[in-house]
């Protein structure tokens, strides 16, 4: 039988010790510190972006408080919303630990909770067992009720940089066997917007994907979709020349090859920080000497060299702004092609 251990990398490589946790010391040291000191809380709430490691906390939380998993449950509130799911656990939780000091309900994505389903559990916050703990997770904070929320330890997880997130792709790939080109882990990196779950599936699809053992950028590109280095270093020229209906041509070319608009635009943001950042600080290049590839070195320097008659920090607020309201356009394309006009003077 064949090994698919790499296949299941998010599951491979998920922390099993605060220690192994990455870029979250804040939480951490904080319920390590708890726990040494016998003053560990009833009910926690973690909010943060998508896969950088909430519900591997409280895993690893629950299991230093001595929990087993028999004694530890997790629910998913998404499948478990209404208010009969709610009284369903109000009534668990009165139920003895099988074999530990606690029971430990970690309830996932906390906000999909209707409003009666939150009041339910409201007033088991509010008078919980002795052998009750709560660990709530969220990506949308703001849908937390506040009543909840004063009753909870809050912790806000960060999402992890860019150069944290490569340097941790860079590890896995050599526990894999494998090595992974600077360029294509800073790609991951960007293409991952600050998920490791994210990040170690484009790294699992680029195992699966190269006949090598050394993953290339052009592995990664295949894999995600997105556009060549030379499209996004031709957009964002246009871009600083101001040339309207060259940028709006790449633009189209890119949609044209099916690769979203929202990427592209993601891709060209980087470049072009990349390039105010150099022209502000000088000292930063000897850094991207370092971590960018040859390639995407010579065109940054490339375009510190375009005449740009504007200033860096409106350029690039004004694409910024249309990157976050892609989100929720029905015509994402627009919003980047009306931000490329308003640039050039249309």
């Amino acid at each position: 039988m064949t090994d698919t251990s790499h296949f299941v990398l998010y599951r491979k490589y998920r922390p099993q010790l605060f220690d192994e946790v990455l870029g979250q010391e804040h939480v951490t040291s904080v319920l390590k510190n708890a726990i040494e000191k016998g003053t560990v809380a009833h009910a926690y709430l973690f909010s943060g972006s998508r896969g950088i490691g909430k519900t591997s906390v409280a895993r690893i939380f629950a299991r230093a408080l001595g929990t087993t998993e028999n004694d530890i449950y997790e629910i998913d509130a998404a499948s478990n919303r209404q208010v009969e799911d709610a009284r369903t656990l109000r009534d668990a939780v009165r139920v003895l630990p099988f074999e530990s000091k606690y029971r430990v309900y970690i309830i996932d994505e906390v906000h999909m909770l209707t409003k009666d389903a939150f009041n339910t559990l409201l007033k088991t916050l509010e008078e919980p067992p002795a052998h009750a703990i709560f660990i709530l997770a969220t990506t949308e904070l703001h849908k937390i009720l506040d009543t909840v929320v004063s009753r909870c330890q809050t912790f806000v997880f960060k999402k992890p940089t860019e150069e944290l997130t490569k340097k941790m792709l860079i590890d896995v790939a050599k526990k894999e066997g494998y090595e992974l080109e600077r360029g294509a882990a800073s790609m991951i990196a960007v293409l991952a917007e600050g998920s490791y779950r994210d990040a170690h599936g484009y790294l699992q699809k680029a195992i699966s994907y190269t006949k090598s053992k050394k993953i290339l950028e052009s592995d990664i590109e295949a894999i995600a979709g997105s556009p060549k280095l030379t499209l996004i270093f031709d957009l964002s020229k246009a871009i600083l020349e101001k040339k309207a209906d060259a940028s709006i041509a790449l633009l189209h070319e890119a949609s044209e090859q099916n690769i979203e608009p929202k990427l592209v635009l993601k891709l060209t943001l980087r470049m072009l920080r990349m390039v105010m950042l150099i022209k502000l600080s000088p000292e930063l290049k000897k850094y991207y000497d370092q971590e960018l590839m040859k390639e995407e070195l010579l065109h940054v320097t490339e375009l510190q060299k375009v005449k740009f008659t504007g200033t860096f920090s409106d350029l690039l607020r004004e694409l910024l702004k249309a990157y976050d309201e892609m989100t929720t356009s029905s015509v994402p394309e627009l919003l980047f092609e009306l931000a490329l006009a308003k640039i050039a003077g249309e």
